[in-house]
């Protein structure tokens, strides 16, 4: 990928996050990164396309952060990694994930992004002896997205008792 290319992505990140996607025109876009709006369109076609580059950055920086989930064969280890997931994002990335949050209520990009770690979670809570592992697994999910907005929001330190409440209750 271009200097280039990179710049934009990166403006765009930052616009998005702040603007939103509706909030921000190409032209904007073009200008704080310094380049013409129609070298935007040869490498994106058009916002949309702009915006899937940045999705698709999530998707690969998803998979990153759960892949030491998604690879633990102990099942405590797996729920304590996963508890763990929200507090170990670097905050130099907050911005990526808090447009991926806005995307997620705006526009529904969830997808089916975090089923893998959904599945290791019922896999750890079936192994564990919870008699409702799929809806032990989806709350618990729940909860670490919701963690996860109060640490974009409020930072880390916001949510150290939520951490480690969680980590009590499911200290079987």
């Amino acid at each position: 990928m271009t200097d280039k290319k990179k710049n934009i992505l990166a403006v765009a990140l930052e616009l998005f996050a702040n603007d939103g996607f509706n909030g921000t025109s190409t032209s904007k876009i073009a200008k704080e990164a310094g380049v013409s709006e129609g070298l935007i369109f040869r490498h994106f076609e058009n916002k949309n396309g702009l915006l899937h580059a940045i999705v698709q950055q999530a998707v690969e920086r998803i998979h990153i952060l759960i892949e030491p989930i998604l690879i633990e064969n102990e099942p405590k280890e797996v729920v304590r990694k996963s508890i763990e997931l929200p507090f170990v994002v670097p905050q130099h990335e907050y911005p990526f994930w808090k447009l991926q949050f806005k995307l997620k209520w705006e526009n529904d990009y969830a997808g089916d992004k975090m089923q893998p770690f959904i599945e290791k979670l019922t896999w750890a809570f079936a192994k564990l002896g919870y008699e409702q592992a799929q809806e032990e697994a989806e709350v618990l999910n729940h909860i670490i997205d919701s963690i996860s907005a109060g640490i974009l929001r409020e930072g880390r330190q916001s949510q150290e008792n939520l951490k480690e409440f969680l980590f009590y209750k499911y200290d079987k």
